[in-house]
């Protein structure tokens, strides 16, 4: 499976944890990261035409990065808003299937 998606959020980015009230102290998905989850699971469902069925198979991955300016990044600050992403929209049950994985700026 070939899929083309939106550049994701950086990890740091993509968690916030508030520091007060109920839900001090927890780490949730920030608004860009629930933003980017929603964009990535559209991309699959318009490319695939239809909702995935999770894959269940182990799963190997790769990934070419093309960001969107020439900002100095992290290569490996991006796979987790991507794979959450991904699981989000049902390619497969979960990232841990992840058994390989290949990682490079295009």
């Amino acid at each position: 499976m070939k899929l083309t998606l939106p550049f994701p959020p950086s990890v740091n980015t993509y968690w916030r944890a508030p520091n007060k009230g109920p839900l001090k102290g927890r780490h949730m998905v920030s608004a860009s990261g629930r933003k980017y989850q929603s964009e990535a699971c559209a991309a699959v469902i318009e490319q695939l035409r239809r909702l995935p069925k999770p894959s269940t198979a182990p799963a190997a991955v790769e990934i070419i990065l093309y960001p969107p300016d020439k900002r100095i990044r992290d290569l490996d600050n991006y796979n987790k808003a991507l794979f959450d992403a991904l699981t989000h929209a049902g390619v497969w049950e979960d990232d841990s299937q992840v058994k390989r994985m290949l990682v490079e700026w295009g």
